[in-house]
């Protein structure tokens, strides 16, 4: 088990858990909050802009920007409440914090996870119907790509 310091407070444990603000995701914080909780480890909730820039006059420009942050802050509070209420369920706690994150997201997901030091990640799973029950390409790919255990919930 990877280790780290905050301030004073050695903790054995970090969650990484994606969100895209779709119930599937809303299912892997909930998950992914419960088992922080019962293990005492803190848990990072991640949300990835995907931005589509476009070249104008030589710059790089993202369409909408500010209002494209905006909602994914507000994907961030409600995923990081949600956490927050489903510990609080338990009677437990979870220290929850959030990172907004750009680029793919498979890749910007299990970058971030490596750097951080997380220990697993959390993230929904997108089948393309219910009838064919495959794993979704930013799922598959960050179960791929990750050092770490991966819980992919539905």
């Amino acid at each position: 088990m990877a280790g780290y310091t905050r301030g004073d407070e050695q903790n054995s444990m970090q969650y990484l858990v994606a969100t895209d603000g779709s119930t599937v995701s809303d299912a892997a914080v909930e998950h992914a909050a419960r088992e922080a909780s019962v293990w005492d480890a803190d848990l990072e909730v991640v949300h990835v802009l995907t931005p589509e820039t476009k070249l104008v006059d030589g710059d790089i420009v993202l369409p909408g920007e500010e209002s494209a942050v905006d909602h994914a802050e507000a994907i961030l509070d409600a995923a990081a409440d949600t956490a927050a209420t489903t510990a609080s369920d338990r009677g437990n706690e979870v220290h929850v914090e959030t990172q907004l994150l750009t680029g793919r997201p498979a890749e910007a997901i299990t970058t971030y996870a490596e750097n951080a030091g997380a220990d697993a990640i959390f993230v929904g799973h997108r089948g393309r119907s219910e009838r064919q029950r495959r794993v979704g390409s930013v799922a598959k790919t960050v179960i791929d790509k990750a050092s770490v255990p991966v819980t992919v919930t539905r």
